[in-house]
């Protein structure tokens, strides 16, 4: 037997009536959205969050790059004026000239490489 929109015929009525059903139907659409509108929010915020600490982390990278490259320079400059001193020292070394002739010394630029951030030392 069908089931009629007459609503006299309880037998097949288990759910509340169809106003109930929307208002309550209405209410849970209202919740999820609510619930949802909150997950949005704090997804959205979580996100600022992150590229702001990206961000950050960036600007640090790049001041921790820019005095690495000014350690460089300084080491490079600290390394020319050493091999000058050494170049106008060997001509007139006594060590040197009362020796048999060394095999030649090749120095590297790692050869001159010791950690001194700021150390007072070198003054171009």
């Amino acid at each position: 037997m069908p089931h009629s929109s007459d609503s006299s015929d309880s037998s097949f009525s288990r759910s509340p009536p169809p106003g109930k059903q929307d208002s309550s139907d209405d209410v849970r659409k209202v919740q999820r959205r609510e619930k949802n509108r909150i997950a949005a929010q704090k997804s959205r915020q979580r996100q600022t969050q992150k590229a702001d600490t990206l961000h950050l982390e960036s600007e640090d990278l790049e001041k921790q790059n820019a005095a690495l490259r000014k350690e460089i320079k300084q080491l490079t400059e600290e390394m020319k004026y050493f091999t000058s001193v050494l170049s106008s020292h060997e001509p007139l070394c006594s060590v040197l000239a009362s020796t048999p002739s060394p095999p030649e010394v090749v120095y590297s630029a790692h050869a001159f490489h010791q950690p001194h951030v700021g150390s007072p030392r070198f003054q171009p």
